[in-house]
């Protein structure tokens, strides 16, 4: 009974986010004079983050395709290392995530596992590994290179994390929202402008948040579920 006005609730909060964040990046774009090229993938994020708050399998889709455009609105912004990702790494890996997604499907998400302690190590290593290499090849060209490459390094790591369904992809994706806040502070004490990105940046945070909890909830519905299966199983060979 009490069950259909919190998700009516949450509805209403999540479409009144996306508005009024499409009305100030729109309001400050035409302030700042933004560039139409770095506002456009914006509007397209800002619906996928609303999917994101559900953990929703099409969120990688319209994901995917959306990383054309932020390719662009990268190489315009001078970060070269999050304009390579998101056309290299991001754009494939996130439609390959949703045909995955879709194959092991559970509601309007997916199925998702736990990394073990030796996963977390050896991905730890990978991610200083790839940094350090990152900050030799690109530490000179971009123009914030520390937040840029460590955010891509750990964009990478979620987007790998998440087509293999783990579900530790929400809790990192915690830390890139927090860093991607971060730079565009400094972008925009900069360059007013980029005003556009810290409001859109602010906006995912929150659906970030909340995907982290969405998350959570699957996977222990998902546990019950398969403890309740095996609970069933044991009680039926017991009576056989």
């Amino acid at each position: 009974m009490h069950l259909k006005p919190k998700i009516m609730k949450g509805k209403l909060f999540s479409v009144s986010l996306l508005i009024a964040s499409a009305v100030l990046i729109t309001v400050t774009g035409i302030v700042f004079r933004q560039s139409a090229l770095r506002i456009a993938p914006l509007y397209v994020s800002l619906v996928v983050g609303l999917l994101q708050t559900r953990a929703s399998r099409f969120a990688y889709l319209l994901g995917g395709l959306n990383c054309l455009l932020h390719t662009a609105a990268g190489i315009s912004m001078g970060l070269y290392a999050s304009a390579a990702s998101a056309l290299l790494f991001s754009c494939p890996l996130q439609l390959v995530t949703f045909w995955r997604w879709g194959k092991k499907s559970y509601k309007h998400s997916t199925e998702f596992h736990t990394l073990k302690v030796w996963q977390w190590l050896v991905g730890g290593a990978a991610v200083v590994i790839a940094f350090s290499i990152m900050q030799f090849a690109l530490g000179k060209v971009s123009s914030h290179p520390v937040l840029d490459n460590l955010g891509v390094v750990l964009g990478l790591a979620v987007s790998l994390l998440s087509l293999l369904s783990f579900r530790e992809y929400s809790w990192i994706m915690l830390v890139t929202g927090s860093l991607s806040v971060y730079l565009y502070i400094l972008m925009t004490i900069e360059n007013p402008a980029q005003s556009t990105y810290l409001i859109y940046a602010t906006h995912s945070m929150i659906c970030v948040v909340a995907q982290f909890f969405s998350v959570q909830k699957l996977y222990a519905e998902q546990k019950k579920s398969k403890t309740d299966a095996g609970d069933a199983m044991d009680a039926m060979e017991k009576t056989s």
